[in-house]
């Protein structure tokens, strides 16, 4: 199996270590837009890399993982589905829904694959409580909090490219609250604040938000998100039910202090971001995308679900810039497929 790489930045990278030594694949074409950045990790990998995107498709590829900035992320999966080829792509597909509803339509007018980068479905803390949801252990289940927390703010050049905290964090969030529960959304109430570096308040986001989400059957879940969490990493998701309690991301790495005087010591090492802390998810996600290639599985999360996670992150914008709950059906693209 050959396989097109694009974009080779930081996920860009770790996706073609991940693939050039999976016992599957061939051989690698890697590209980039800084065509040394390409050529370095390919000479590295003892790959090959390519001067553009042209060549991805001209040298012929059996699929495509794309790793570029978000801009271009619809194009190109349009461009591969036009090509007949299974796409692997980094969430979002694109920052807005006209552009996201296109590329889905490409992909299934072709009969193509494309499988999204959400890592989250991979992890073992997530894949867990998914299991625990669906087993009846916790009960009816009545309260999700969740919560991403950076340690360090993005450069500032990228946040007015990023769609904000809400499409840009806070999505990974959304796409697994549906995937663990197996419910909608069906309202939102969200705030956002900007009272940190003045660098957000120029590009028109927030480094602080908070969403009240509630589920199709009542559920009730917070989400919340920061871009400067000073102790470290922060990523958890606790689920509360009538008979059990589960929590997502508690472990000795855990950036948090208890002022208990029995309380656990603070982390020694606390996670420090998400490449980090979400390593083996992100291998296994690629090893899935083979997989799916191969016929061997079924995509794990196709344009559909992307489309649904990046409808709740519009509707907390929505939500954010107005000041009021919106509804979930306010937003286009729904008729989520069935989970399973």
């Amino acid at each position: 199996m050959r396989i097109g790489v694009i974009g080779t930045g930081r996920i860009g990278t770790i996706h073609a270590n991940t693939l050039s030594r999976h016992r599957d694949v061939g051989s690698l074409i890697l590209t980039d837009a800084d065509v040394s950045r390409a050529q370095d990790l390919a000479h590295r990998l003892g790959e090959t890399a390519a001067p553009g995107v042209e060549e991805i498709f001209r040298w012929g590829v059996d699929a495509v993982v794309i790793t570029t900035a978000t801009s271009a992320h619809a194009e190109l999966i349009g461009r591969a589905a036009r090509s007949g080829l299974p796409v692997f792509c980094e969430k979002p597909i694109a920052l807005d829904l006209p552009g996201t509803l296109s590329a889905i339509a490409e992909v299934e007018t072709a009969g193509t694959v494309l499988q999204m980068g959400f890592q989250r479905r991979f992890d073992a803390g997530y894949t867990g409580a998914r299991e625990a949801v669906r087993s009846g252990r916790l009960g009816r289940l009545h309260t999700v909090r969740a919560l991403t927390s950076d340690q360090t703010p993005p450069p500032a050049a990228w946040l007015p490219l990023s769609g904000g905290l809400y499409r840009d964090t806070l999505i990974h969030d959304f796409d697994v609250l549906r995937w663990v529960t197996g419910r909608e959304v069906a309202d939102v109430y969200a705030a956002g604040s900007d009272a940190g570096p003045a660098m957000f308040r120029a590009a028109g986001d927030v480094d602080t938000g908070a969403a009240l989400l509630t589920l199709d059957d009542g559920t009730l879940a917070t989400i919340t998100g920061a871009r400067l969490n000073g102790a470290g990493y922060d990523v958890r998701m606790e689920l509360a039910g009538e008979l059990d309690q589960i929590v997502v991301g508690l472990d000795d790495r855990t950036p948090i202090a208890s002022t208990e005087p029995t309380g656990p010591p603070a982390a020694d090492k606390p996670w420090t971001g998400f490449l980090e802390r979400f390593g083996p998810a992100y291998e296994a996600e690629l090893n899935a995308f083979v997989e799916v290639v191969r016929g061997e599985r079924a995509n794990p999360c196709d344009g559909r679900e992307a489309l649904q996670a990046l409808r709740v992150a519009e509707a907390c914008e929505l939500s954010r810039r107005e000041r009021r709950p919106v509804h979930l059906a306010e937003i286009p693209g729904g008729a989520a497929a069935p989970f399973v």
